[in-house]
């Protein structure tokens, strides 16, 4: 299917295909929050994942690091081009914002309440936080969270890297979203749509 004359761009005709495509499987109910995190090999593949199952957007949570360098880089080859990126120094802001849109947000971390990942109900409204690769999430944006959730494992050593425990939880995420047919019907409403076609710079032929 081609864009749509409203939408059509100067692009060939497989190029406008494959912006529809990406449009109708875009998904606005999931989204990552990622705090602290400044390793800039993880913060790429995180934006790959995100892209990869139709993260719309993410929130990036900054309060002991320099502004973040590494979501300037807006080349096509970049997932940074196709993903909008809200950055914040302040958990408080930067909670309200994603409650705007996500009715649940769940953090990765052990404690007595924790939740099992297959246990969760990823088909609704949700964020997922992400945090340091050394401290993991502050306890200020663990008291923001609505819960927290661990991936199960068996090995020595009881932790993922970063970006594979966000790819493991973002296509759990997609495993459940598309038995539900969630990647068959578009999400993203009309103003949405527009704002990730301005974000790619691609603007409609006059």
């Amino acid at each position: 299917m081609i864009l749509s004359n409203k939408h059509n761009t100067q692009l060939s005709s497989e190029r406008n295909e494959r912006v529809e495509h990406v449009l109708i499987h875009r998904q606005n109910d999931l989204t990552v929050i990622l705090e602290n995190v400044n390793d800039p090999h993880n913060i790429a593949a995180v934006l790959r994942t995100c892209d990869a199952v139709g993260v719309m957007e993410i929130f990036v949570l900054n309060t002991t690091l320099n502004t973040y360098k590494h979501f300037d880089n807006r080349k096509s080859s970049s997932a940074n081009k196709w993903m909008i990126v809200h950055q914040y120094t302040d958990a408080e802001s930067c909670f309200s914002h994603v409650r705007e849109q996500y009715k649940k947000i769940y953090s990765t971390h052990l404690d007595k309440d924790t939740m099992d990942l297959y246990e969760l109900d990823l088909t609704d409204s949700v964020a997922l936080v992400f945090g340091n690769e050394r401290n993991g999430i502050s306890k200020e944006t663990l008291t923001l969270c609505d819960g927290n959730f661990i991936i199960p494992q068996v090995g020595m050593i009881q932790s993922l890297n970063i970006s594979v425990a966000c790819a493991v939880s973002l296509y759990e995420a997609y495993r459940q979203k598309n038995m539900k047919a969630h990647y068959l019907q578009k999400k993203v409403t009309e103003p949405q749509e527009n704002m990730l076609l301005s974000h790619w710079e691609l603007k409609p032929c006059l």
